[in-house]
Parts: structure tokens; sequence; C-alpha cells
């Protein structure tokens, strides 16, 4: 058995791959310096938009400031985001030929999916360290110390990880990167649809037991708990509110436990 047949020579085989196509995404985003702006950019506009025009006529729970309520909420929103970012550069280097290219080539047919997973995580702790900052400007900041602090991180890097896996499903399954460009407006609803901006209180019943149970409100609820802002949830809540760290920690291994094979599936199918 040579180095490369061998489990652990493949791992390591496609590891490397995988590290090799993590560049090459890093490489095209300076080749295109107007999607670093727009990552630079988002979120100062999301914090502001947010913080300062719509923050003036929403009341926080239980008091405090709306912009230590609201900027867990927006972590959540760039967490989210993940997929959709990943779901069109796999759809159009699946329309343009580029995945034929790679399997022509003497590399781990599996790197391809892990390296666009593994880029995306590294410019989405890009896009949510401009985003701590921001939140620092403007008033935030975590008040339960540096453990709590971190684990709330640690919970949106892991849920970012999970979704980018729905991404490159969603990606190898749509027909082209056009259908692809279509569906991103569709992450909105899903953003929205949460307690990330609003409480949930007043929403009517069947709109309120889909936010409570949508995996942003959990990651929500989770930062607030973490960081010791306003608007951590108490009294009768659903049971993801109750316990929102469980709750995207199971959301979490849910996503990767699903997504990941079929994803890894649908690559191989796709070159066949």
């Amino acid at each position: 058995m040579t180095a490369l047949t061998s489990p652990l020579g493949r791992l390591r085989w496609t590891f490397l791959d995988g590290l090799t196509l993590v560049g090459r995404e890093l490489g095209r985003l300076r080749q295109e310096p107007g999607q670093i702006i727009a990552a630079l950019v988002f979120p100062v506009i999301m914090v502001v938009l947010f913080g300062y025009v719509f923050g003036s006529a929403i009341q926080v729970p239980d008091g405090g400031d709306y912009r230590e309520y609201l900027m867990p909420g927006l972590f959540a929103m760039v967490t989210f985001s993940a997929w959709l970012g990943v779901m069109t550069r796999m759809a159009t280097d699946a329309s343009r030929g580029v995945m034929d290219r790679f399997r022509s080539m003497p590399m781990a047919r599996v790197a391809v999916p892990f390296g666009q997973t593994g880029a995306d995580l590294l410019t989405g702790l890009l896009m949510l360290a401009i985003m701590v900052g921001t939140g620092l400007l403007v008033g935030w900041q975590p008040h339960r110390g540096l453990i709590p602090t971190a684990q709330a991180f640690l919970l949106m890097i892991l849920l970012r990880y999970a979704l980018s896996w729905v991404g490159v499903y969603v990606g190898l399954a749509v027909k082209n990167d056009q259908v692809a460009d279509a569906m991103v407006p569709l992450g909105l609803p899903f953003t929205m649809l949460s307690n990330a901006f609003v409480p949930t209180d007043g929403m009517p019943g069947w709109l309120r037991f889909l936010s409570d149970w949508n995996p942003v409100s959990a990651l929500t609820a989770a930062s607030r708990e973490l960081f010791g802002n306003p608007g951590a949830p108490s009294g009768n809540v659903a049971w993801p509110l109750a316990h929102p760290v469980t709750a995207v920690l199971l959301w979490s291994a849910a996503l990767l436990v699903i997504f990941v094979p079929l994803s890894l599936r649908a690559y191989v199918r796709r070159g066949r």
C-alpha cells in the first residue's frame, strides 16, 4: 500500500489539495477588489442603518441600548450569509466548466467543496472582525469576560461552516449561476424572520413560532447571553431560545451530518 492509497495518505492528499483551493479562492478575491470593498463596507452600513436609523424607533425589552441589543443579531446575519456566497461560487464554477478542469487534474475530487468552505470561513472571519470593530466604535461591547465572548464567536464560526455546506449542495443542485444569483434575495427573509432586530413577542403566533425556531434566532440569543447584552431570553420562551447555546450546537451538527455527505455525493455525480 503506497502513501497515497492508504487512508491517511488520501486524507493528507485531500487536505493539501483543499488548502490549495482555499488559496485559489482568496486569490480570486484579490483579482476582484469590488468583492473585498463590499465585504468591508457592508458591515459598516448594517451597523449604521439599523443601529441609528431603525434603532431610534425600537424599544429594547427591559430597557438598554439598542445598538448593544442589535450587534449580536448583525453577527448572526453575517454568519447566515455564508451559504449564499458559497452557493453562488459553486454554481458559477460548475456552469463555466471550472470544475471539469479540476476533475482532469491529479487532485482529490472532494477537495473542491472543502476548499470552498474553507475559503468562506476565512472571508467570514474578516467580515466578522470588521463588524466587531464597527460595533465597538458605536458603543457595543461584551460584558461577561473573555471566555464567554470567545465561546460566542466560536459558535458563529461553527454555524457559519455548517451553513457553507448548505451553500455547496444548493450551488451544485441549481442549473447555473443565473439561478443561484436569483436565489440570493431569498436569504433575506430568514434573517429578518428572527429576533435579530426586534423582539418576537409582538408577532402573530404562527410567525413567532417560525421565528423562535429559526437558527438565526438561536445564534442571536446565544450571543446576547454570552456577551451579556440586553435582550437575552427569559420567562416562557420556545426551547431554542431557552437553551440557545445547545440549539446552535444541534443546528450545526445536524447541518454538517446532512449536507456534507449530500454535497460530496452531488459533486461526484455532477462530474459523471
